[in-house]
């Protein structure tokens, strides 16, 4: 169980069982479309449309389905529908479509079953976040040329894996007293410092010849940003891979004593509502948003249930980010596109 000794731990394991639910559950359920169709999009002929462009262990990933998650990404990330752009989206909407395999594979396993009820409360909170009424958003969806089974499945698998993070990961997450204790001491060790309230997109770099593509990718997103063709809060719910990706990319407060070298002198290059170049880490290239910048005081010190929170929702992070990459890693992936 997750510990929390003298903390009201009952109240704090429904608080990390409602993140682990909207940040992996939910992760599709912020996403906003402008629905429009888009003539950029052709319909594969009947040969290609059984092709298969990847085998993830026991199943496959066809032609179709690619192409069908491709118009979803490009209409909600607000991109523009052109032959370079869907270029250099592709290898991400493939990688997309590879995790949600594993992660609905690795659910199988557990004897985890996502219901259609499920999907129908995932579809509906999507609806609602749009202002409509399910049957609505869905017949306005088909008239963008949407097809609904592509979203269906992305629901389905974010869902499945919120249960393995659930069953597997959680239960090893100990927080305890001495852990907020540390860390309120260190962020009053802070006070008279400047924070930074950020958001991020960040895409991991798994192997180094995937370096320079995703660099490219990066750059592009960037561009698209700056020249008003894109969101970034939209982008970052298709395609960061970091904590807070479902809420636009959004990291809080950020404490210049807790960020690395690069990433500070980025957010210091930039003023605020400014987007600023791809950053590169070990953790991959980040592009980054700034939303406000504010001294730390008494004032703005976060409670203890907070604290016990963000700790919480930081080491869960890791560890299902951790577990899907060895899960990959002992994968039988072959990519044929």
């Amino acid at each position: 169980m997750l510990g929390r000794n003298g903390l009201g731990g009952l109240k704090g394991k429904m608080e990390m069982n409602l993140y682990i639910t909207q940040r992996f559950s939910m992760q599709l359920f912020a996403l906003a479309f402008c629905i429009v169709v888009f003539s950029g999009f052709s319909k594969p002929a009947s040969a290609a449309v059984q092709e298969i462009i990847a085998v993830v262990n026991e199943d496959a990933i066809s032609a179709r389905d690619f192409n069908k998650r491709m118009k979803l990404i490009i209409i909600s990330s607000g991109l523009p529908n052109n032959k370079d752009i869907r270029q250099r989206v592709s290898p991400q909407v493939l990688g997309s479509l590879i995790d949600e395999k594993i992660m609905v594979q690795e659910a199988h396993g557990m004897n985890m079953k996502v219901t259609r009820a499920e999907i129908d409360a995932g579809f509906a909170k999507i609806a609602a976040q749009n202002n409509m009424a399910a049957d609505k958003f869905k017949a306005q969806l088909k008239r963008g040329g949407i097809d609904i089974t592509t979203m269906y499945d992305q629901i389905e698998a974010q869902v499945a894996w919120s249960k393995v993070v659930q069953a597997r990961l959680r239960p090893k997450v100990i927080i305890s007293d001495r852990d907020v204790d540390a860390e309120l001491e260190r962020i009053k060790a802070k006070i008279g410092t400047k924070e930074y309230l950020a958001a991020e997109i960040l895409l991991p770099v798994n192997d180094d010849k995937d370096e320079k593509r995703v660099k490219q990718f990066a750059a592009s997103l960037v561009k698209e940003v700056k020249s008003g063709k894109a969101s970034f809060f939209k982008l970052a719910q298709q395609f960061s891979k970091s904590a807070g990706a479902n809420n636009g990319g959004d990291k809080g407060w950020l404490n210049e004593a807790q960020i690395s070298t690069e990433i500070l002198k980025a957010l210091r290059s930039i003023k605020k509502n400014q987007v600023s170049s791809p950053v590169k880490t070990l953790n991959g290239y980040h592009i980054l948003f700034l939303r406000n910048t504010r001294m730390v005081s008494e004032e703005t010190m976060p409670s203890r249930d907070q604290i016990y929170y963000n700790i919480g929702a930081q080491r869960i992070e890791k560890l299902q980010r951790r577990y899907l990459q060895d899960l990959k890693a002992a994968a039988f992936i072959d990519v044929r596109a």
